[in-house]
């Protein structure tokens, strides 16, 4: 008895075991995964030819790129030895001065020994009576003088600089025209003709420097006139009242006989 049921316990042992090592097969989920797995494989198959074309777009858009520069150029390759001259002239400090700036430096002793390098005589600042007397000038009288000869100066400094940087500016766009002639990409015509435009402009503004000064000399002119008119009108009106004044007190003084004169006859 106790035989039999140690081999029935035995049989079941075994037959737990075996159970315990079937593996359960199922169609629908098989295929299911089967699916889920051909989804992935086609995304990523998608996902790779997105990037090829990307790939391709950007090689092309490349290509044309380099095509570009080949026709155009390369505009930060394109030096140009004539664009250094005009930022330095544009950089320049202009000589002239304004008329305030001219008027505030005016010294009358100048104006007396301004001889414009040997071309006028200067008066000095004294000068001599016939007796030997030495008497000093008076400086007010000259200091409108002077401010003529400040302007004068000021034009001729002005001149004397812009015509130097005339003659440089016409060879720098000489050189520039005939780089332009020569130039072989779009790149370095439009950066040449830019140049060539600012050359210009400075040329240009030379002349504008130079009206500036003559304008100063020509309106500190007329300022200097518009004074001595107004001395001689002021002259005129102090004139006559001084010479009415002097009637006045001439008739008070000395008044005219309005009576006939009486003689005695005894």
């Amino acid at each position: 008895m106790k035989t039999n049921a140690a081999l029935m316990v035995l049989i079941f042992g075994v037959a737990q075991a075996a159970h315990a090592q079937w593996i359960v097969y199922d169609p629908t989920v098989q295929a299911q995964q089967i699916m889920d797995t051909a989804q992935d494989i086609a995304k990523y198959v998608e996902m790779i030819n997105n990037q090829v074309q990307q790939i391709q777009t950007l090689t092309s858009q490349l290509n044309e790129f380099k095509h570009y520069e080949d026709l155009f150029g390369d505009p930060s390759k394109v030096v140009l030895p004539t664009a250094q001259p005009l930022v330095i002239d544009l950089t320049k400090t202009e000589l002239g001065q304004t008329l305030t700036a001219l008027e505030g430096t005016v010294d009358a002793s100048q104006a007396m020994a301004y001889s414009a390098g040997g071309l006028f005589h200067s008066v000095g600042t004294t000068f001599n009576t016939p007796q030997g007397q030495t008497v000093n000038r008076q400086t007010v009288t000259y200091l409108p003088i002077a401010a003529v000869q400040k302007t004068t100066d000021n034009y001729l400094t002005v001149s004397t600089d812009a015509a130097a940087r005339r003659v440089a500016l016409k060879q720098e766009i000489a050189v520039t025209t005939d780089q332009l002639k020569a130039a072989a990409t779009d790149a370095e015509v439009q950066k040449l003709t830019g140049v060539l435009i600012g050359l210009s402009s400075a040329l240009n503004n030379t002349d504008y420097e130079l009206n500036q000064a003559s304008a100063s000399a020509v309106v500190q002119d007329i300022a200097n006139r518009n004074d001595a008119q107004r001395q001689v009108e002021a002259q005129k009106e102090q004139q006559h009242a001084e010479f009415t004044e002097a009637v006045q007190q001439y008739g008070q003084k000395f008044r005219l006989m309005n009576t006939p004169t009486q003689f005695p006859t005894q």
